[in-house]
């Protein structure tokens, strides 16, 4: 047993995490979100019991620091026909009807957190706007009206 720790040791958290894990996502949005679901609110410290008993609390957090880091500057990357097809994958996978999705991110904004913490204003921004975006097409395509009247 302690010579399989050692073993996974060496090949280091990031690429356990990747391997048992956010392979296993099949969205990159879907990555995002799970992510950002591992980033404790109050401290920004990412918690994984599984991993930090493997590879200790301070490199499983490094890990999903930079896997979250990682995920959110290949989002943005693309372009937004491709964003679209990836968020329509992850929503597709959800257990509630895509249209009660759009009505419900539209209203509640959940999408606000899934930046990483390091990331800069302007990459954040891009970030919303194209979430938005996606967000307005998916409501014209489902007829789902907008939370706010005046848009």
């Amino acid at each position: 047993m302690e010579k399989a720790k050692v073993g996974l040791r060496a090949a280091g958290a990031a690429p356990d995490l990747w391997r048992h894990t956010l392979s296993q996502i099949p969205s990159q949005f879907g990555r995002l979100v799970y992510l950002s679901s591992l980033r404790d609110a109050n401290t920004g410290q990412y918690r994984h019991h599984g991993l930090a008993a493997v590879f200790g609390e301070e490199e499983a957090n490094r890990a999903m620091q930079l896997s979250h880091e990682e995920a959110f500057a290949t989002w943005l990357e693309w372009g937004l026909e491709q964003q679209k097809e990836d968020l329509e994958l992850y929503v597709a996978g959800l257990e509630p009807e895509r249209k009660k999705v759009v009505e419900t991110w539209s209203r509640l904004e959940p999408y606000r957190n899934l930046a990483p913490a390091g990331c800069e204003g302007v990459e954040k921004a891009l970030f919303l706007d194209d979430l938005e975006t996606l967000l307005s097409l998916m409501r014209n395509e489902l007829g789902v009206v907008s939370p706010d009247p005046g848009a």
